[in-house]
């Protein structure tokens, strides 16, 4: 039941494919206050090259959590040029704070361990990114 309601609450984000330095990510795209808000909540899973997306009306420095979410995650900060600035690991349900090294318009999560095992580091860029 929980696997199908996860399932049911990624079909209801649009999604976008993205380029990460040369590889293809399918990302859901969280642009809402709600949408940022809930993330990754309660996904046990994310299929190989997915990830969420969120998206921010301007530069911010807001920082992330895991709350309620119990996949390990890698977390990219990019900026409005599609450049990411740090990448953080976060593990599951871990309320500390991870936060960007600079303002951001985009966060990227993926499983943990994806950005490192594809060798994307800080000052790759990141194509595709929708503009508001």
């Amino acid at each position: 039941m929980a696997a199908a309601a996860a399932a049911a609450q990624g079909m209801l984000l649009p999604t976008t494919e993205l380029r990460v330095g040369p590889h293809k990510v399918h990302a859901e795209v969280a642009a809402t206050d709600a949408s940022r808000a809930r993330g990754l909540m309660g996904r046990p899973s994310l299929p190989p090259d997915h990830g969420m997306l969120f998206v921010f009306d301007a530069p911010s420095t807001t920082c992330f959590w895991m709350k309620n979410t119990p996949l390990p995650l890698s977390i990219a900060f990019i900026d409005e040029d599609g450049i990411i600035l740090n990448l953080e690991d976060m593990r599951p349900f871990d309320e500390s704070s991870h936060c960007p090294a600079a303002p951001f318009r985009y966060a990227l999560e993926m499983e943990q361990g994806w950005f490192k095992s594809n060798q994307v580091a800080p000052g790759a860029r990141v194509g595709g990114l929708p503009r508001r």
